[in-house]
């Protein structure tokens, strides 16, 4: 393998990455213009200047192009981001602190605009709901790594639904409040507020 090798498969991922950006935010303009079902992975497609056998070399479906913004990496950034917390604090803090993060680099006014739009048909409400499981899932999987005792895995796997739950709330909150105030200002008060109680 010659040594110009890595440098190529860099400039390979980056426009693979530019691509499916492209995409998506060209999906993101035109379900916002035409609405979720009035838009076409053809008109997808053809906006984003790429034949529709490229488009599924990228996405599977127009549903997992909104689904992309949604998740837009969040449920992925949580693992390693939990992972960098201090196993000597209490876990609900280090999850409270984790998506205090994770929310800080993926959440943006466009997330309103994608939630409305998830919420347009029952099969992306589903869908929505579903990737709130999976980063419930992510953060339990990265507690088991982070604080390793199996007698303490039914309490971690409770932080991470209660911890999802708040994140959910905040998300709802946000959106009805069309983000008039930052988010993380949400998730602060609900991590608070069960705090509080717990």
């Amino acid at each position: 393998m010659d040594s110009a090798s890595p440098k190529k498969e860099g400039r390979r991922e980056q426009k693979r990455l530019e691509t499916l950006r492209r995409i998506a935010e060209t999906g993101l303009r035109l379900f916002i213009a035409q609405g979720y079902e009035g838009t076409t992975l053809e008109a997808i497609a053809a906006a984003a200047g790429i034949s529709r056998r490229t488009f599924f070399y990228y996405f599977k479906s127009k549903e997992e192009v909104l689904l992309g913004y949604q998740g837009n990496g969040f449920a992925q950034a949580l693992r390693p981001t939990l992972l960098n917390e201090s196993a000597d604090q209490p876990p609900f803090v280090a999850v409270r602190n984790c998506l205090s993060k994770v929310a800080a680099r993926y959440v943006t006014k466009d997330s309103i605009i994608v939630d409305r739009l998830l919420r347009s048909t029952e099969a992306l409400r589903a869908r929505k709901q579903a990737k709130f499981v999976e980063m419930e899932e992510e953060l339990f999987a990265a507690m088991c790594e982070l604080w390793t005792q199996p007698e303490r895995r039914n309490t971690l796997r409770l932080v991470a639904t209660i911890s999802i739950g708040a994140l959910r709330l905040a998300f709802e909150s946000w959106r009805q409040d069309s983000g008039k105030r930052p988010f993380a200002k949400y998730l602060q008060e609900n991590f608070a507020v069960l705090e509080a109680e717990i």
